[in-house]
């Protein structure tokens, strides 16, 4: 034996000798894990992944040495982690029958291919490992600044997509102007792509680049075999109604101490994402998260969709 590690070898000594450990498609160490966070000056804590990633899988040891508060969301529908908040991700049922000739959308969507006729598009399907934290920044610098997407949320994304395939959409004006691009993760375990992230040129408002951007992606995801596009959490786009056939809950965990200044604002998201009943609770209640495996395994594959939730909760 020569004595020289292979790569993954080094790659998992460097880790355990920093203390990194993996859990889904993420990696951290009490270091990375969190993100700063402010609601009307008041500090509280988010995961690295939370802008820009979907799914995000959560351990006991995580939530122990994550700072507090602590909110940490979108666990995936079929984790025994977390409690539904007060929004959904919204899907884009690409092979539900009659969504892409249903009257009202199918005349928009006319109406867009006809704006961007002279248009320049490309798409691409690159490794998420290829990608570089100046990469994505190049993509999407003016949107992170825009909606104060904090850098160590750009690394949480590229690590969480090194083991999984990004599609960059592209849109080009005839003159040479970038009028959007778009980012998203392709996810072959929940048969769907997410969207995470749009920029596109606001010169170009008028002709609506970014529901553009939707219908674009949801093409592809229904030309490479997909069931659904995510188009991430609906409740404050409205533009997003145009495309959402079916709702899943999205679920979350919010750790704060009862007279911590975060759980007496009746403004902060721990009162506005969680209902009274649900903060500090870490696991999903067992009839709430059997019923979620039974339509999981129902449904497949995509996970855990329910067209009515607050029913379907009510009902368990």
């Amino acid at each position: 034996m020569s004595g020289v590690l292979n790569f993954s070898e080094k790659m998992a000594s460097i880790k355990a000798a920093r203390g990194t450990q993996e859990v889904g498609h993420q990696s951290w160490n009490s270091r990375n894990l969190y993100v700063k966070s402010y609601h009307n000056d008041i500090l509280y804590y988010t995961t690295r992944w939370d802008a820009l990633c979907p799914y995000i899988e959560v351990t006991e040891e995580m939530l122990d040495r994550a700072p507090k508060p602590f909110i940490a969301y979108a666990m995936p529908p079929d984790s025994v982690y977390g409690v539904p908040i007060n929004d959904f991700y919204g899907f884009v049922g690409v092979t539900t029958d009659g969504f892409w000739t249903e009257e009202r959308r199918a005349r928009k969507f006319k109406e867009l291919d006809k704006q961007y006729k002279s248009f320049t598009y490309t798409e691409s399907l690159v490794p998420g490992a290829s990608l570089t934290v100046s990469d994505v920044m190049e993509m999407g610098s003016k949107h992170f600044s825009d909606y104060f997407i904090d850098d160590r949320e750009i690394g949480g994304f590229i690590d969480y997509v090194r083991d999984l395939e990004v599609l960059i959409l592209r849109m080009t004006a005839p003159n040479g102007d970038l009028v959007l691009t778009d980012v998203s993760v392709v996810l072959p375990e929940y048969n769907q792509v997410y969207g995470s992230f749009c920029q596109w040129n606001r010169e170009y408002k008028n002709k609506s680049p970014g529901i553009y951007a939707c219908l674009l992606a949801s093409r592809w995801t229904a030309e490479h075999g997909y069931k659904n596009y995510n188009l991430g959490p609906v409740g404050d786009y409205g533009y997003k109604s145009l495309f959402v056939t079916e709702q899943e809950p999205i679920y979350a965990i919010g750790l704060v101490d009862p007279d911590h200044p975060l759980a007496l604002d009746p403004t902060s998201p721990i009162h506005t994402d969680f209902r009274p009943e649900d903060v500090n609770c870490i696991y999903r209640s067992d009839s709430l998260a059997n019923a979620i495996r039974k339509v999981s395994a129902e449904s497949q594959p995509g996970y855990g969709v329910v067209e009515n939730f607050e029913q379907f909760r009510r009902s368990v």
